[in-house]
Parts: structure tokens; sequence; C-alpha cells
């Protein structure tokens, strides 16, 4: 009777530490891969979230989100720190227009407008074919892995909602995986 509890109890453990969607602080890492290019390391990743009411409510008010994706190539080294290899970062800027009654994503000099908030934050979900790293970055020999990390910006909210900051405004995830010799991810 003991021994079926303990092998019970083991498969559940076994299935707890199986890889699966990465889920931290209300956003879901639904996917995330990364692909060999000709002009470089591509990375796919979607998210799944929803705002929270106070940051919906902030909004509303005239006060924008802004929303990170970052993403860390490392080459494994056993002799020294693992050296970096490429970093990147993508902002985007979501708004409200009160005047055209529209949502608005802004990526450096591109703009989108959305007649609702559920289509400006399937935008903001996820990216396709992002060049993190040139191909001189990676070598082919070489061991690597990905520090990939998602989250809504609260040091660019303004200071006074900085001081007395909700819950509801902290959406992030971030996620460690190793490349494969293909440059394809596996968890870690």
């Amino acid at each position: 009777m003991f021994a079926r509890i303990a092998i019970a109890a083991f498969f559940v453990a076994l299935l707890a530490l199986m890889p699966g969607p990465a889920r931290a602080d209300g956003v879901e890492l639904a996917q995330l891969s990364t692909r060999r290019a000709e002009d470089g390391l591509e990375l796919s990743f979607t998210t799944r979230f929803e705002l929270s009411r106070p940051a919906e409510d902030a909004l509303h008010k005239g006060v924008p989100l802004y929303f990170v994706a970052e993403a860390l190539v490392l080459r494994n080294r056993w002799y020294w720190r693992d050296a970096r290899a490429a970093h990147t970062e993508r902002t985007w800027r979501l708004s409200w227009q009160p005047l055209t009654r529209q949502y608005r994503v802004s990526n450096g000099g591109l703009h989108q407008s959305f007649a609702t908030l559920d289509e400006a934050l399937t935008v903001l979900r996820g990216q396709s074919a992002w060049r993190i790293a040139e191909p001189k970055d990676i070598e082919d020999s070489g061991s690597y892995y990905l520090e990939f990390s998602y989250r809504l910006d609260v040091s660019q909210l303004p200071r006074p909602m900085q001081i007395g900051l909700q819950s509801g405004f902290a959406l992030s995830v971030e996620q460690k995986r190793v490349f494969n010799a293909d440059f394809s991810l596996k968890a870690q």
C-alpha cells in the first residue's frame, strides 16, 4: 500500500517538473520558438494575458501603457562567465485616443489604431520572425541559450502611480531556454 502511494507521489512530482507553458504574474507564455534564417536568428512568441481593471482604468484616463519584450542570447563557456552573443529589446506603447475613440499601438515610428481593446491587445500578445541576432553573432559550433522576458513596464508610468502601485500592474513572464544544434529551443 505504501509503495503504491510513493509511486503515485513520484509520478505527480515528475509531471509537475515537465515543461509546459510558462506562467508568471498574470502572463502565460504560450509559445516561444527560434529559427535560424539567412539574416540571423529569429524569435517568435505568443503570450496570453488580460489587462487588470486598474490598468484598464488608467489607460482610459490617458495613461499610456508600455509593454517590453527582451531577448538575450548567451554562449556557454566552461572557463569563464557566459558570453553575451546578442541582446535586443522591443517596446510597444498602448494608448487610448478619446477624440477618435480608438486604441493606438505604437512601436518605434509605426502606429496602428484599433476599434476595441481586445484587437489592440492581440497585437501586443505576440511577435513572429523577430530578428534577435545577426549571423556573425551565432557560430555553428557554439552552445547557446536564450533568456526571454515580456512585461508591462511600470517604470514608464507616471511617478505618482509608481508610488502607490497596485498589484494589477504586475504583468511579466521570464523564460530561459537552451538551443539544440539546429537552433531550435528546448525548455530548461
